[in-house]
């Protein structure tokens, strides 16, 4: 596995798991491009002349046309179409998002845009659009997480191509946020988290982890080499259980693919690392039922998620239905709120850590990974995947950035930890 250099391809049988440093790319705020472009003169903003100007205005994001004089900070937009006015304003921030692959515009630094964007709130502008109305009502109506949904939904993201994910994320293949408190590196990061999520639980050798939505397998391997556990990991992607099983190749570690509900068994822990965000709200409570049924009476459980503040179904986050539609088919990001009322009569809340903050240089990281290794990618995905990759990866970037979402580790118990909970960071 590599990323530094050329991925392997999807097939790739790995077996070790290299240290190389990453590169990060820097925070817009620490950006000395950004102080550059701060400490500039430019001259003072045109009144709107449409309605996407009016839409940008209030996050200080200039349209620049072609052939005007550009005073372009990284943030602004650079317009090559100018029917894109009209398509934002019958597809929202859908359309935008489509326009973007289609180069009908650009920008220096999406993550950056996005940040200001968010923090404007821009979003809950078009809370009345049409399309953010019907989507609402969509998530309202049906359950898009059910065993059928949930199937195609894995299918359609994580069998996109293991040579996609490679070029991305760490040695791990850690497809969830980081831990930077002390680290200097994705792999570090990756690792951290990984030690932290084992730590939290208190993991002891020959103890069972049920690991649901493995992914990979990177944490099934780390926590079996460096804890010593055996390890249970419940998936629906058949490459991901390829890849997983040749990952954890000689380890006491077993690979099952079905759906999350089915999962039977006792098990002294169990992790769901990243998998609730394709839950859904009508699913939560039987999540929790399955953590709560294969949970012995003195165990833990470790649940990450990220989320937001307002409750989806909603019309004030319409940025996610780009996401929706070209990423992560049935995402919905939950709410501390949802999750919480999940657990009720079944589990007991013993510790609440957010580290949102620390996705912003996750996926930085992730999008200099992916730019890095495109040249190996190019001829088999395009420069469309390329755009919508990195659109993908530098808005959700702005969005944790702006704060608009967080990250959230939870340790559960079923009766409550006698003498209580020690909490871990």
């Amino acid at each position: 596995m590599s990323t530094a250099g050329a991925p392997r391809s999807a097939g790739a049988t790995t077996t070790a798991v290299a240290s190389s440093p990453v590169e990060v790319l820097p925070h817009a705020s620490d950006s000395r491009v950004s102080r550059d472009f701060a400490r500039a003169e430019s001259p003072p903003p045109p009144p709107p002349r449409d309605a996407l100007e009016r839409l940008l205005a209030p996050a200080d994001i200039r349209v620049i046309r072609p052939g005007e004089e550009p005073h372009a900070r990284p943030w602004d937009a650079a317009i090559y179409d100018q029917r894109l006015p009209r398509r934002v304003r019958r597809e929202g921030l859908v359309g935008l998002g489509d326009a973007y692959v289609q180069k009908w515009w650009d920008c220096a630094a999406l993550d950056q845009l996005f940040d200001r964007a968010l923090r404007a709130d821009l979003p809950a502008r078009l809370a009345r659009h049409p399309r953010v109305v019907l989507d609402r009502l969509d998530q309202t109506i049906r359950n898009l997480q059910n065993r059928p949904h949930a199937r195609s939904n894995v299918e359609r993201h994580y069998n996109l191509g293991n040579d996609v994910f490679q070029a991305t994320l760490d040695p791990y293949m850690q497809y969830t946020c980081g831990y930077w408190k002390t680290a200097k590196s994705l792999n570090q990061a990756q690792e951290d988290k990984l030690d932290l999520v084992c730590r939290k639980l208190a993991l002891r050798p020959g103890m069972t982890l049920l690991d649901l939505g493995s992914g990979w397998g990177g944490l099934a391997r780390f926590a079996a080499e460096r804890y010593g556990v055996r390890v249970v990991g419940v998936t629906l992607s058949i490459e991901q259980k390829a890849f997983a099983e040749n990952l954890t190749r000689g380890l006491p570690v077993e690979f099952r693919l079905h759906d999350y509900r089915d999962t039977q068994g006792r098990y002294d822990r169990i992790t769901s690392i990243g998998m609730f965000e394709h839950v859904g709200p009508k699913n939560y409570c039987a999540a929790m039922r399955v953590v709560h049924r294969c949970l012995k009476a003195d165990g833990l459980a470790l649940i990450q998620f990220f989320a937001t503040r307002d409750s989806f179904p909603n019309r004030t986050h319409s940025e996610v239905a780009w996401i929706n539609k070209h990423i992560f088919p049935g995402l919905v990001v939950p709410s501390l709120k949802q999750i919480g009322a999940a657990l009720d009569t079944l589990l007991v809340l013993e510790d609440l850590h957010n580290f949102g903050a620390h996705y912003d240089p996750t996926l930085m990281a992730w999008a200099a990974n992916f730019r890095r290794n495109w040249p190996d990618l190019a001829p088999k995905y395009g420069e469309a995947f390329f755009r919508t990759w990195m659109y993908y990866l530098l808005s959700c970037a702005g969005a944790f950035r702006a704060r608009e979402y967080q990250l959230w580790q939870l340790v559960l118990s079923p009766h409550g930890v006698p003498g209580g909970y020690e909490s871990i960071r």
